[in-house]
């Protein structure tokens, strides 16, 4: 379960570990702990078309031409770790896309705040200026 109705089921998810680089010692070139997950979005029947196309826009250069999601998850130095990160990284992922974004309404300024812009416009305008020296008459030169 992710959100709200969407729940996706694992079948859709294939994982496969591989070799990660950076921390792990010796382990590391023995043993495949990062984690790539794949999740294809485009044929996912748990999706509708209004969060696919979201993911879509969410997941940028994740996602391959032909929908699929690819997580890489390599911060840990354990499997099980990396496991967990990459199906958390794939919830938020959807999560985000489940929103709906707000809807923005043109509003404008009420003539208070126009007045208000004005008045604090010509009151910085008005320090300025006492800040400037006198002007210089011929001889000081």
């Amino acid at each position: 379960m992710i959100k709200g109705d969407i729940a996706i089921d694992e079948k859709e998810i294939e994982e496969e570990f591989v070799q990660a680089s950076g921390p792990g010692g010796q382990n590391v070139n023995k043993v495949a702990t990062a984690v790539q997950l794949r999740f294809n979005a485009a044929a996912s029947p748990s999706l509708t078309d209004d969060i696919r196309r979201r993911l879509l826009a969410i997941a940028g250069s994740r996602m391959t031409r032909d929908g699929i999601l690819i997580i890489n998850a390599r911060r840990f130095r354990t499997q099980k770790a990396n496991r967990e990160d990459a199906y958390n990284r794939l919830i938020g992922l959807i999560q985000e896309a489940a929103l709906e974004p707000k809807v923005r309404r043109k509003t404008r300024p009420s003539l208070t705040a126009k007045k208000r812009r004005l008045d604090d416009k010509k009151h910085k305008s008005a320090l300025k200026r006492l800040r400037r020296p006198l002007t210089r008459t011929p001889h000081d030169y």
